[in-house]
């Protein structure tokens, strides 16, 4: 008896479930008629659900449709701020905090600056403080928060709890347990450029697969096959940073040579030569000879990577991280070159700019949180 009722209530936790994800999956709402008739569901059953969700606060009203003669019937929308996920993007000298709702829409966003630190304790301790005047300061309930995602600049083990590799984060313990235990909420940790990539996948209609090319002061990224992360055997899928596109070239934090990370990273191009990125681009644009010639090599090596991309996932590559915001002035060059190294294509329209140029990585690691949400409801 105990096993029929167990079943009995996962079938109407499914119902429940398939009626939300309808509703989620249509921005403008629908009517409660037209819920029934989509999802081949009675109208008592409809409407039983619908009022369990909005008594949740799930739901609302989302206005009327226009009128066909009779009764305008009222539209219902999920109501997306009814819960929110934080993401954290972590560097050596700053955390990235945004808050993000049901729908993966930015609803506060800070860069705090923290003390550079190699114990993760300490920077546990630093991280809670800045995370508690975060939500204090935006008015956050803390009620609704569903966990905070935590992005390392790093390689993590499989289980996600050890980060076995982070030149630009040193720490003096892989263990990442002293700064979990630092946050009172659920949390999760995630490697930054991986997380750009899920955020983006999220964000696409256009693509069932991708292949996420991550352009920051780190070149990383992330594989998604038919929208499941691919990981690797190692949880190191997505390292395309450490692609060599010049062998004997120059020299990358990972202690090789040619890597793309050391020609494509905005170090290249701002940290290298005592500038800012918004400068290089600036005296590129005003016509700067130096400038010019660094940026057609960095295209040339750029191609190179995102065609070896290509070639062995033969998917949609997506150029993402914040350099990604300069580029669609140059995308029909970063194309051409990229076409010249491909046998099978010849225009190379696969390259594609992001979403989110800016804060992809704390939107992307929040995104755990709203998926197993919206799976277990």
């Amino acid at each position: 008896m105990e096993k029929l009722q167990q079943t009995a209530t996962e079938r109407r936790r499914l119902t429940r479930n398939r009626i939300y994800r309808y509703l989620y999956e249509a921005p403008e709402g629908h009517s409660k008629q037209e819920i029934a008739e989509h999802l081949a569901l009675s109208l008592p059953t409809v409407h039983q659900n619908l009022s369990e969700l909005m008594q949740a606060e799930l739901v609302r009203a989302g206005g009327v449709q226009e009128s066909t003669g009779g009764r305008r019937a009222a539209r219902l929308c999920v109501a997306e701020n009814a819960r929110f996920a934080v993401g954290v993007s972590v560097s050596a000298q700053h955390f990235r905090i945004l808050a993000a709702n049901l729908r993966l829409e930015e609803i506060a966003y800070r860069k705090d600056a923290h003390d550079p630190t190699t114990d993760p304790a300490a920077l546990g301790a630093q991280l809670a403080a800045a995370l508690e005047r975060f939500l204090t300061d935006f008015g956050l309930n803390r009620e609704k928060l569903l966990g905070v995602g935590i992005a390392l600049p790093g390689v993590l083990n499989a289980a996600r709890d050890r980060l076995l590799t982070a030149p630009t984060l040193p720490l003096d313990s892989p263990d990442l347990q002293p700064l979990a235990k630092a946050i009172p909420y659920p949390t999760v940790f995630r490697n930054d450029a991986a997380c750009g990539g899920y955020a983006e996948w999220f964000a696409r209609t256009d693509a069932d697969s991708i292949a996420y090319l991550s352009l920051e002061d780190g070149v990383g990224g992330a594989v998604l096959l038919d929208g499941t992360p691919y990981t690797g055997a190692n949880g190191r899928s997505g390292e395309f940073g450490h692609i060599c596109v010049q062998p004997g070239g120059l020299p990358c934090r990972c202690g090789r040579q040619g890597c793309l990370e050391a020609y494509c990273s905005s170090a290249r191009i701002s940290t290298d030569l005592g500038i800012t990125v918004e400068q290089f681009f600036a005296g590129l644009e005003a016509g700067n000879l130096a400038y010019r010639t660094l940026w057609a090599d960095y295209l040339q090596h750029l191609a190179v990577g995102i065609a070896s991309i290509r070639m062995v996932l033969d998917c949609t590559v997506v150029l993402g991280g914040y350099l990604a915001q300069y580029l669609a002035p140059h995308l029909p060059e970063l194309r051409r070159l990229a076409a010249a190294r491909d046998p099978f294509d010849d225009t190379a329209d696969y390259i594609r700019l992001c979403h989110y140029p800016k804060h992809a990585v704390p939107l992307g690691v929040a995104l755990p949180f709203i998926q197993t949400f919206l799976a277990e409801l």
